[in-house]
C-alpha cells in the first residue's frame, strides 16, 4: 500500500452549528433586501440588526467548539457581503436616496452611486480581511467592521422611523453618511475588536454593571441607544488612530533629537 493511499480523506461535510449561524444571518439579511424594498424599513432595519448578532455567534460557537473550517471561513464572508454590504446598502437607497431623483436625474444617479460605494468597500474591506486571516492584530480591526457599519446605517434608519421622520427629511445626512461609512470600512482607521478581554474566566465587575446599563437602555429606547453607541463607537477609532499617529510622531521626533544628540557628542570628540 502506497503513502497517497494512506493518507486520510479530507472530509466532505462540514460543521453544522456554526455554518447554521451563518445561515441565519444570511437570511435575515435577504429578508432585510425584501422587506425595505416593499417599504417596511423598520423590518429591515431590525433584520440588520439580528444579522449582526447571528454573525457574532457563528465564529464564537466554531471557536468553543473548535469546528473551524475554511468553508466556514469563506461562507461567512458571503453572508457578510449580503447582510452588512448590500441589504444596508439598498436600505439606506430605498428609505431616503431614491428620493434624490426627485430633485433631478443627477442627482438621482448620487443616490445610488453612495450606496454602490458602500457596498463596494464592504466587497473590499472583506477581501483585505480574509487575506490577513492569521496575521492581523487581535485587539484591532483595521477600518471599520462590516457589521458595526451596517448595524450604523440600520439603527440611523429605525431611529428616523421610530420618531416619525421620514427619509427624505434625512436625505443630505445618509448622502454623506453611507459613503463615509463604506470609505471608513475600506480605510486604516482603527477599531477595537473586543475579541481580547481579560484573561481567565472571570471579568471586572465595572463590566457587568456597564452591561447592565446598556441593557436598561435599550429596554427604554433602542433605536436611539443603538444609533448612539454607533456615532460613540464610530468616534472612538478616529480619536484612537489620531492618538496612535500623534505618539509615532513623538517617538520619532525623541528618536531623531537622540540621534542628532549622539552625532553632536561623537563630533566634539
Amino acid at each position: 500500500m502506497t503513502d497517497s493511499q494512506n493518507k486520510p480523506k479530507p472530509s466532505r461535510g462540514v460543521y453544522l452549528l456554526p455554518n447554521l449561524m451563518t445561515t441565519a444571518a444570511l437570511f435575515a439579511g435577504f429578508y432585510s433586501i425584501i422587506a425595505g424594498i416593499n417599504g417596511h424599513f423598520e423590518h429591515a432595519a431590525i433584520a440588520i440588526l439580528l444579522a449582526g448578532i447571528f454573525d457574532g455567534l457563528d465564529g464564537r460557537i466554531a471557536r468553543l467548539t473548535n469546528t473551524q473550517s475554511d468553508f466556514g471561513v469563506q461562507y461567512d464572508s458571503l453572508s457578510d457581503l449580503i447582510s452588512f454590504g448590500l441589504a444596508p446598502a439598498l436600505l439606506a437607497f430605498n428609505w431616503s436616496l431614491a428620493g434624490l431623483h426627485d430633485i433631478s436625474p443627477v442627482m438621482g444617479k448620487l443616490g445610488w452611486l453612495a450606496a454602490f460605494i458602500y457596498t463596494a468597500c464592504a466587497a473590499l474591506r472583506l477581501a483585505r480581511f480574509n487575506s490577513q486571516v492569521g496575521v492581523a492584530e487581535k485587539a484591532y480591526f483595521q477600518g471599520l467592521a462590516s457589521p458595526a457599519a451596517a448595524g450604523m446605517l440600520a439603527s440611523l434608519v429605525w431611529f428616523g422611523v421610530d420618531q416619525g421622520i421620514a427619509g427624505s427629511d434625512l436625505i443630505w445626512v445618509v448622502l454623506v453618511v453611507t459613503p463615509a461609512l463604506g470609505l471608513l470600512m475600506f480605510s486604516r482607521v482603527r477599531y477595537f475588536s473586543f475579541k481580547s478581554g481579560p484573561a481567565g474566566d472571570q471579568v471586572p465587575i465595572l463590566w457587568i454593571f456597564v452591561l447592565m446599563l446598556l441593557l436598561v437602555l435599550l429596554a427604554i429606547d433602542p433605536p436611539t441607544v443603538l444609533l448612539l453607541v454607533g456615532i460613540i463607537y464610530i468616534g472612538s477609532g478616529l480619536v484612537v488612530t489620531l492618538l496612535g499617529m500623534q505618539r509615532h510622531r513623538l517617538r520619532k521626533s525623541i528618536s531623531n533629537a537622540k540621534d542628532t544628540d549622539s552625532k553632536g557628542s561623537k563630533d566634539d570628540e
